[in-house]
This record gives structure tokens, C-alpha cells and sequence, in this order.
């Protein structure tokens, strides 16, 4: 005897793309970058399973992400149950560059000098964006000829960060607010959130956009100063500080030989490492 036909199930509706993620559990130990990839989608009214259709494309072009951080959020997706295509991290590109010109003082503007001395620290002491984010002021120690970090993972010496650290430390005695923030890279200016403040700690997006900042400001400074004798090489450094992020300037940090603070990015240095130690032919 055959089965008795039945009627196919009707199509369901999709539920508003805002209730769709606030039903949609964040992968534990992602909940801040699924948030934000969250606010990202719903910008273009997208839920989660229309983000799985189209891919993070869409999203990245809005919001004119970097290949890295297209990495991250696809991995921060698949966490979450979302079947994206896998995309790998970008190696550094290129594999080694010169990174001096990213901690020279040009002036006493406070966003100038915040941002040359992460990276003055950054050089000796990569760490990830995250960490830098947390890292007090208190952690922070002059020696007769070095810096010393102090953190629970363990004690790091920092060469070369000296002028940098003890020029912002002067400048912060100017601002009553930034004098009294623990903080190593405190917010110069209120932002959109109701608990932002000057001095208060700033988020990991507004860091790697603050780092963005930097790079290109510093490109244009190159090529408006560079000697006609050195247009070229100077010009090919500008651009790729155009594209420079902080996680790939961490990258190359480590791959230039700054001992790793967390495994977060170390096997890749090892990796361009390895790369551009091989013979070419």
C-alpha cells in the first residue's frame, strides 16, 4: 500500500534579521566580535541565515574591511554555527618592512604621540590588540635604558621606547583627564557609547581604526618629505602603510625577531619567517 500523499509544509516566514540575532546564541569566548558582526549584518538587514547566503561580502564592502578582518569574523561565523566558506588569514604582505617610521615623534598632537608609543611598544613587545587595550599604565616601568612591561603572563624588557613613552607621559600632564587614566592608550574624546568618557578605555575596533589612522598619516608624511633621489622606494613604503594594520604590523614584528607575548599570530611570523629565509630559484 502507498503512502498517503500530504501536502507540502507551507514556507515558513523569515523572522525580522534584529530578532533572528538576538535568538541566535554568540560562540562562547567570541560574544564581543559576534556582536559586532552582528551590528554589521543588521546595517545591511541582513539575519543570520541570510548572512550564511551571501557570505560575508556584502558586509565586508560596507564596511570596507581589510582581508584580515574578513578572516576573523568568517571564523567568528563558523563558531557560531553560520556555514561560511573558510578564509585564511592573509600572511604579511610584503613579508618584511620597514617599521622605524611609524615611531618617530612629529609633533606634540596627543593622537600623534598615543599612537607612536603603542608602536614604539608594540616593536619589542607585540602584543595583540586586546592587550594593549588592558594594559595600565602601572605595568609600565622606566629603566636606566629600557622599558619594562610587568603583566601575569610574565615580565618583558623594551627597548627603544624610552623618548616615546616619557613624551607622553609629559603631554598627559596637560589634560587633567588623561593624567588621571590608568590606562596606557586612554579615549582623547567621547564616543557614541553612554558610559564613554576622555581618558576612559578604548574599545579593540576603535584601536585598529586609531592604528589605520597612524599608518596612512604617516605615509602622507613620507611622501610629502621624502628627497626626490628616494620618490620611488618612498612611494612603494606609502602605500603599503596605506594598507597596514595593526595585526599585520604585529606580524612582521615578530617575524623581524621580537620575542611572541601570546601564540596569537606567532606560528604566521614563523611561517613568513620560513618564507623568506628559502632560496629563490
Amino acid at each position: 500500500m502507498s503512502a498517503a500523499w500530504q501536502q507540502p509544509l507551507p514556507a515558513m516566514p523569515v523572522p525580522p534579521a534584529g530578532r533572528a540575532w538576538r535568538r541566535w546564541p554568540p560562540p562562547p569566548g567570541y560574544e564581543v566580535q559576534w556582536h559586532r558582526l552582528a551590528e554589521a549584518a543588521l546595517e545591511l538587514d541582513l539575519g543570520p541565515d541570510q548572512l550564511a547566503e551571501t557570505g560575508l561580502e556584502p558586509v565586508a564592502a560596507a564596511r570596507e574591511w581589510k582581508p584580515a578582518t574578513v578572516a576573523l569574523y568568517s571564523k567568528v561565523a563558523r563558531y557560531g554555527g553560520l556555514a561560511l566558506p573558510r578564509v585564511r588569514t592573509p600572511e604579511p604582505e610584503p613579508p618584511e618592512l620597514e617599521l622605524r617610521p611609524l615611531v618617530e615623534l612629529r609633533g606634540t598632537d596627543p593622537e600623534h604621540v598615543r599612537a607612536v608609543v603603542w608602536c614604539a611598544l608594540a616593536l619589542a613587545w607585540p602584543a595583540p590588540v586586546g592587550m594593549f587595550r588592558s594594559l595600565r599604565r602601572d605595568q609600565v616601568h622606566a629603566g636606566a635604558r629600557r622599558l619594562v612591561i610587568r603583566t601575569d603572563d610574565g615580565e618583558w624588557a623594551v627597548p627603544g621606547a624610552r623618548t616615546a613613552w616619557f613624551a607622553w607621559e609629559t603631554l598627559r600632564e596637560r589634560y587633567p583627564a588623561l593624567a588621571a587614566s590608568p590606562w596606557v592608550l586612554p579615549a582623547l574624546r567621547r564616543g557614541p557609547g553612554l558610559d564613554s568618557r576622555i581618558g576612559g578605555r578604548l574599545s579593540n575596533q576603535a584601536l585598529q581604526v586609531t592604528f589605520a589612522k597612524h599608518a596612512g598619516r604617516t605615509a602622507r608624511h613620507l611622501q610629502a618629505t621624502a628627497p626626490p633621489s628616494r620618490q620611488d622606494a618612498v612611494s612603494a613604503l606609502a602605500e603599503a602603510y596605506r594598507e597596514l594594520s595593526y595585526d599585520s604590523f604585529r606580524r612582521l614584528a615578530l617575524a623581524a625577531g621580537a620575542t611572541p607575548v601570546a601564540p596569537r599570530g606567532a606560528v604566521r611570523a614563523a611561517r613568513s619567517v620560513a618564507r623568506s629565509a628559502r632560496p629563490v630559484g
